[in-house]
């Protein structure tokens, strides 16, 4: 339950301050690509940003944990279970802790807009899925690489804050400058947020499947690295 409240703060705050307080002045100058108005436009983004942030903050600091404060971390290395299924674990770990906090976010969009088919259909929540594991993989890596909790505030502030915001997540990057666009696609968050959105609103033959594979393969790398830095992890 702390999860997800935890979870809930952030999106909450920006689904009012942008949704509901910066969307009505848009609604009545533009219409959005997905969506009858800004808010049900970024509310997929909402879900992407929060499953973000909370898979790889539950991963980073629940490996952090184990390394630097209860220093239980080689005593779980040297149990009889192969450091993959450790890996495997801790990264099951930050998905399940994602998609939760992802629910309770879809939760307030369903009573936002009254679709629930459209933020609880299969692809949806594929592309949902993909995207914890994404983001707890990245977890897992950062874990066992920083050597304080210091460092991992560093991470948040360089790298999660600045995705939480470029990446598609209040705005459609196909009207960004060029220069703009390729940093913005280089974001897996992006990617993301995209596919929700389309998942979420557009008919299927709209859907931009390039998503599914880019998320897929990011997963793949990210899980590939951490489970070889698992394995050969000493602290």
């Amino acid at each position: 339950m702390q999860v997800i409240a935890s979870g809930l703060v952030s999106p909450l705050i920006y689904i009012v301050g942008f949704g509901l307080g910066l969307g009505s002045a848009l609604d009545s100058a533009m219409k959005p690509s997905a969506g009858d108005n800004y808010l049900q436009f970024i509310l997929p983004g909402m879900v992407a940003l929060s499953s973000m942030v909370i898979s790889f903050g539950g991963t980073t600091f629940s490996i952090c944990g184990d390394r630097l404060f209860t220093k239980t971390f080689e005593e779980m290395l040297l149990m009889p279970v192969h450091p993959l299924a450790l890996h495997v674990g801790k990264m099951m770990a930050g998905i399940v802790r994602g998609m939760l906090t992802a629910g309770s976010v879809i939760l307030v969009a369903i009573l936002c807009t009254g679709k629930v088919w459209s933020f609880l259909n299969p692809l949806f929540l594929l592309v949902l899925l993909l995207n914890c594991a994404v983001f707890s993989a990245l977890g897992v890596i950062v874990g066992l690489n920083v050597k304080s909790l210091e460092s991992v505030g560093i991470y948040n502030n360089f790298v999660i804050v600045p995705m939480s915001f470029l990446g598609a997540t209040f705005f459609d990057p196909v009207t960004l400058p060029i220069a703009l666009k390729v940093i913005v696609y280089l974001l897996p968050l992006t990617y993301t947020s995209l596919g929700l959105r389309a998942a979420a609103y557009l008919p299927l033959t709209q859907f931009p499947w390039y998503v599914v594979p880019v998320l897929l393969l990011a997963a793949i790398v990210l899980s590939a690295i951490g489970a070889r830095q698992f394995s050969t992890q000493q602290d």
